[in-house]
């Protein structure tokens, strides 16, 4: 198996993982508070990747004082994205969501050229412009099935383009691993502090079940995209990502009894083709500047 589709399929297994925490987590709503959930779930998925982590001898806590205001940056984004999405997850269909979280590259892309001066032609530009057309569709403000969790999801992904440029700016002297276990116990406090004053529900055994899965697959989650981002090329392996779209549809579907209408598709296949076009436009960039 070639290197580069190697890092396609740990692409693909990682965004599978990451929808299928999706809908254990949503799976929950209607048993605990969503600031349980999330301290539950940051338990036993902190621990799994501090083990992790220490069997891979990068639970190492020294960071120059650069690289930490930009991890503390990065767990502020992750933990501002779980608010946000977590929230919407727990009141509108996963596939809705995640439709509109598809924008997520488009909007890396452009932050990428407003905040760190990369190159952005009028193409790909232009790509990004009609991307947000099609999250327009997505969240039709204003139309009868307009609610306010469209708009946080919106926030969700403004959250992890944060966090993603930040991960940018973080050196190569701090490891992967560290910065993971910083996001994930940053989501862990920011659940703990979300409990203050609120109501403990007792936790049924498929709740259990629930959280052991959705931390499981979060931590299966975290090492896939690590996987695909270090085996063959990237730009090969990222548009694999847009597969998470047809998960969240099937175990919406399955799970929820969940379909997006029409429209909402046509604005998910909007966004899914300008997102794989842009990756297009910088393999090809990359390529013309290797010759």
């Amino acid at each position: 198996m070639s290197p580069n589709l190697r890092g396609a399929l740990f692409m693909a297994a990682g965004v599978c993982s990451f929808t299928t925490n999706d809908a254990f987590m949503k799976s929950l709503s209607d048993d605990m508070s969503m600031y349980q959930a999330i301290f539950l779930r940051g338990i036993l998925g902190t621990v799994l990747l501090v083990i992790v982590a220490a069997q891979m001898g990068q639970l190492k806590f020294r960071m120059s004082r650069r690289d930490g205001w930009m991890v503390l940056l990065r767990t502020a984004g992750e933990i501002a994205a779980a608010f946000f999405f977590i929230s919407a997850l727990f009141h509108m269909p996963m596939a809705n969501a995640s439709a509109i979280m598809q924008a997520l590259p488009l909007t890396v892309t452009l932050a990428g050229a407003v905040f760190l001066g990369e190159a952005v032609g009028w193409r790909r530009l232009s790509a990004i412009l009609v991307g947000f057309v099609g999250v327009m569709l997505i969240i039709r403000p204003g139309a009868e099935g307009f609610t306010i969790y469209s708009l946080y999801v919106v926030a969700a992904v403004l959250s992890v383009t944060v966090r993603d440029i930040a991960a940018r700016a973080v050196s190569a002297q701090t490891s992967s691993m560290m910065v993971a276990v910083a996001a994930s116990v940053g989501v862990w406090l920011f659940g703990a502090v979300g409990l203050i004053g609120g109501t403990w529900q007792p936790v049924s055994p498929s709740g259990w079940v629930s959280l052991t899965g959705a931390a499981l697959m979060l931590n299966l989650a975290y090492i896939f995209s690590t996987l695909a981002m270090r085996v063959g090329d990237i730009a090969f392996a990222a548009p694999f990502r847009y597969t998470s779209l047809l998960w969240a549809m099937l175990l919406g579907f399955l799970v929820f009894g969940d379909w997006p209408d029409a429209v909402t598709l046509l604005g998910a296949a909007i966004v899914v083709a300008t997102g794989i076009f842009t990756f297009h436009r910088e393999r090809k960039l990359a390529d013309t500047a290797a010759e």
